[in-house]
């Protein structure tokens, strides 16, 4: 019995130099135990310190891996782990109505100013490549443009 006892305390010393809580350190130790047990069903077992030892700095380290990961530490729900990252559903409805309010604007403006606009905002083309493009003056492209977004500003004011 006293090699059993003096294994069980070795094998707790080893846990907690490691890093591992006293408590854990028990929980581990008493699963090896466990595992040697299982494996001696259907297997020799030719050093059962050295069994024991490595099973239970691999189960040390499973569980140090696992808390890693897991949104629980130290049997505490961490938050940010789990938490969604999205807006809230008010905030989505919102945004959802002012497209729907800008889509109205734009559906506001003529055609021309409206590619214009388009172009220079979501395209990315500079007014010179609007204007030829479109066959204008850059001065008349660039008029339409800040027209188009000055009734835009005013159009979404409020919203």
């Amino acid at each position: 019995m006293g090699g059993i006892a003096s294994m069980l305390q070795k094998l707790r010393r080893v846990l907690i130099r490691r890093g591992v809580a006293r408590d854990d350190a028990d929980d581990i130790v008493q699963e090896a135990f466990a595992r040697l047990e299982a494996y001696r069903q259907s297997s020799a077992v030719a050093n059962e310190e050295a069994f024991l030892m490595r099973t239970a700095v691999n189960l040390a380290r499973d569980e140090a891996r696992r808390r890693k990961v897991s949104p629980f530490v130290d049997g505490q729900l961490s938050l940010d782990a789990i938490m969604d990252g999205s807006p809230p559903a008010d905030e989505i409805i919102r945004a959802r109505e002012r497209l729907r309010r800008a889509a109205a604007g734009l559906k506001q403006l003529d055609e021309l100013t409206r590619r214009c606009l388009l172009a220079q905002r979501l395209d990315g083309l500079t007014y010179a490549e609007i204007a030829s493009r479109e066959g204008l003056p850059v001065t008349t492209v660039e008029k339409r443009v800040a027209r188009a977004v000055l009734f835009l500003v005013k159009w979404m004011d409020g919203w």
